[in-house]
């Protein structure tokens, strides 16, 4: 499909062409006709409006959740459950009416806005309704909770603004609840939700991106999902290596590597769906995939970090870190079934293409140094020399890449790591201010060089 930016661009060009008698007014005519530049401005006008109903929609939650926190003290309960549920259920069904019904366009954007305030009302019924019927609990769990049914009003409706905010209500009880989970003797039902959320969010939101056909939902949910089992799978990391596990070096391991992986073979095939009803997710799993890399090579390219590593020992595997190290066996299983369905994409014998062998190289030797440094020898200067030879191949192919397809953010991306990969190993290491201000001096030339360079050839690369 046509983007916006791609037609408001074209019609400037053929109004041009027009001007300069390139096209007579019949040829324009058919261009203004196949691309639609009548709608123009009225999408763009639309997409204003949505802005500001939204925006409206969430001052009046607020002013709602604010008038009856005013009040709370004065009605009886029997008065505030009423107004309660009463809010809520007058706020979603004048939405789902407008919304499912509209006789003219804003009654629909309309509708939307108040399927979105009426998700927020949903959030604070159940605060006040917990305190009105004193059920007192952390703040984790009212946001999961909260998600959740905003989730279920997302898959019931089809609609992707409350998909979207049911992602940022689970991500924020999963953020505030994780120091609750490892930290407090105190546990909650939810915990179980908390060790699985990797598991949870896959489930839960990729299918609902997918019905959505929404790439922001696809991007936000598999940042959850990476997000969470990173997160977990650290904990469970330095976990063992407390107790002293043998299994630490592997679950350390498996934390530099399953992410990357599943992110990287993923592809929309998987589910065999016609290309024409399946949206284009590839591109944003890969380039989450290569943005984890970057952060992990980066961080594991630094000498301090070698030097304050605990070390494994040969005890077993507690209890508590089983449900996580679940939700990393069937991900991984997914992962290596991914890396089987790639490799027969585009033929009837396994192969792949020259990127994908070297991103699977990368993430194998980021696994192998790290299971290697903890389990047969602590690798010091190597271990350090292998990330930072990883992170300088991966802003060499993120420009190299970028000059093929013509990409300013790949391009921009691979020469500022390049930059700050620089400045970094030069602040890290005892050297003089004359070579800082080299190094300095060589970085801000190499980039304005680079950057004008690009910018004058991109068209020219675009075309080749």
């Amino acid at each position: 499909m046509v983007s916006e930016k791609f037609r408001h661009q074209l019609r400037q060009e053929v109004e041009q062409w027009q001007t300069e008698g390139l096209i007579d007014s019949l040829l324009y005519d058919r261009l203004a006709q196949r691309y639609q530049f009548n709608t123009l401005e009225s999408a763009a006008r639309n997409h204003f409006i949505l802005i500001l109903l939204g925006l409206g929609s969430i001052l009046l939650g607020l002013a709602v959740i604010t008038f009856v926190a005013a009040n709370w003290q004065i009605w009886t309960k029997e008065v505030k459950v009423v107004l309660l549920l009463s809010l809520f259920m007058g706020i979603n069904a004048a939405g789902f009416y407008l919304w499912r019904r509209p006789t003219e366009r804003w009654q629909s954007r309309a509708g939307q806005s108040l399927l979105l305030l009426g998700s927020l009302v949903l959030g604070a019924n159940l605060a006040l309704m917990s305190q009105l019927f004193h059920l007192s609990g952390p703040a984790y769990e009212l946001y999961l909770v909260w998600g959740i049914g905003v989730l279920a009003m997302a898959y019931s409706l089809r609609l992707t603004l409350l998909a979207v905010l049911a992602v940022i209500l689970v991500a924020l009880g999963y953020c505030s609840g994780f120091p609750n989970l490892y930290y407090s003797v105190d546990l909650s039902q939810l915990q179980p939700l908390l060790h699985h959320m990797p598991l949870f969010a896959s489930i839960a939101f990729i299918p609902l991106a997918y019905w959505c056909r929404s790439r922001w939902l696809f991007g936000m949910s598999a940042i959850l999902v990476v997000a969470s089992l990173e997160a977990n799978l650290l904990f469970v990391t330095f976990s063992l290596f407390d107790l002293s596990s043998g299994m630490a070096e592997i679950v350390a391991a498996l934390s530099c590597t399953l992410p990357p992986a599943l992110l990287w073979a993923y592809r929309d095939s998987i589910w065999e769906r016609s290309p024409e009803a399946t949206p284009r997710f590839d591109p944003i799993a890969k380039g989450i995939a290569l943005t984890f890399l970057c952060l992990l090579f980066y961080i594991l390219s630094f000498e301090w970090l070698w030097r304050n590593l605990p070390s494994p020992g040969f005890g077993e595997i507690p209890a508590e870190a089983l449900p996580i190290l679940l939700d990393a066996l069937i991900l991984g299983g997914f992962a290596l079934y991914s890396w089987w369905k790639l490799g027969y994409q585009r033929s009837s014998i396994w192969r792949i293409d020259l990127m994908t062998t070297v991103v699977g190289a990368m993430i194998l030797i980021a696994g192998s140094v790290v299971w290697l440094h903890w389990r047969i020898e602590p690798l010091g200067a190597i271990a350090i020399f292998v990330f930072n030879a990883l992170l300088f191949l991966l802003e060499v192919g993120l420009i190299r890449e970028a000059l093929g397809t013509a990409k300013r953010g790949g391009f921009w991306l691979g020469v500022l790591l390049m930059v700050l990969h620089l400045m970094s190993r030069m602040l890290e290491y005892d050297t003089g201010l004359l070579f800082k201000a080299i190094v300095l001096f060589f970085c801000g030339v190499c980039v304005i060089a680079a950057g004008l360079w690009f910018e004058r050839y991109v068209r020219v690369l675009a075309r080749t």
